[in-house]
C-alpha cells in the first residue's frame, strides 16, 4: 500500500495531515520488511520537515511572533490575523496594517463621541467632559493619518529611514497620549450611565490597538 499525505490550509495557516496505510498482501508481494521500515522512517522524516517548515514560514505564525512582544498580545493577534494573507511575512506590511487598524478605530470612536454630543439634555459638565474628549481624539485621527502618511517615506534605508520612523513614532505616541486623555476624562462622575460605559469601552480598545501598533512600530525600527 503507497503512504498517502495530504496538506490543508486554514485562516493562512498550514496544517499537515497525512496518513499511511499498509497492506499486508502488498508489504509481501512488493517489498520486503527491512526496505519498508527504511522507507518509513524516510518518509517519517520528510513530512516531520516538511510540516516544521510549512509551520514556521506561516504569516499566521509571524504575526503571533511579533505580536508577542506588545502590551496586549491576544487583541495584537485577533485584530491582524485577518489581514494574515496581505501581509504574508512582511514587517512594513504589518506595520501597515495595525496603523490603519487603529487610525480606524480612532476615527470611528470620535465619530461616536461626535454623535454624543449632540444628544439633548445633558449636563454642562458632561457637554464639556465629551467636547474635551472629541478635541482629544480629532488630535489624535490627525496624527495618526500623518503617521500613516510618513510610514510609507520608511522603505528608504539610511538616515532618511531613522528620520521617517523617528516621526512616525513621536506621531503615534501623541496619539495615544491623546486617547488616554480622553478616556481619563471619564474616569470621574462627569459621565454616567450607558452612555459613559460605552464612551470608556471603545477609549479602552483604540488606546489598546494604538498601543500593540506603536509597539510593533518600535520593533519595526529597532531592525533596521
Amino acid at each position: 500500500m503507497y503512504p498517502i499525505f495530504y496538506i490543508s490550509r486554514s485562516k493562512s495557516h498550514f496544517t499537515l495531515k497525512f496518513s499511511i496505510f499498509l497492506s499486508l498482501s502488498l508489504l509481501n508481494s512488493q517489498i520486503s520488511n527491512q526496505k519498508m521500515g527504511k522507507f518509513s522512517l524516510l518518509l517519517l522524516l520528510l513530512l516531520t520537515t516538511l510540516h516544521i517548515s510549512l509551520t514556521l514560514s506561516s504569516p499566521t505564525n509571524f504575526i503571533k511572533s511579533s505580536c508577542s512582544a506588545t502590551q496586549y498580545p491576544a487583541l495584537c493577534v485577533e485584530s491582524l490575523s485577518v489581514y494574515a494573507a496581505s501581509i504574508q511575512q512582511d514587517p512594513h506590511e504589518l506595520v501597515q496594517t495595525a496603523l490603519s487598524l487603529a487610525l480606524n478605530k480612532t476615527e470611528s470612536t470620535k465619530t461616536f463621541v461626535t454623535k454624543c454630543n449632540k444628544f439633548r439634555g445633558l449636563k454642562p459638565r458632561e457637554y464639556a467632559a465629551l467636547k474635551d474628549c472629541a478635541e482629544e481624539i480629532s488630535d489624535g485621527v490627525d496624527r495618526l493619518s500623518r503617521s500613516l502618511k510618513e510610514l510609507k517615506l520608511c522603505k528608504l534605508k539610511g538616515e532618511d529611514f531613522a528620520w521617517h520612523i523617528s516621526n512616525v513614532e513621536t506621531w503615534v505616541s501623541s496619539a495615544l497620549t491623546d486617547e488616554s486623555t480622553c478616556g481619563d476624562g471619564f474616569a470621574g462622575k462627569a459621565l454616567s450611565g450607558k452612555m459613559k460605559d460605552a464612551i470608556r469601552g471603545r477609549m479602552v480598545n483604540v488606546a489598546q490597538v494604538t498601543s500593540n501598533a506603536l509597539s510593533l512600530i518600535n520593533q519595526y525600527a529597532a531592525k533596521h
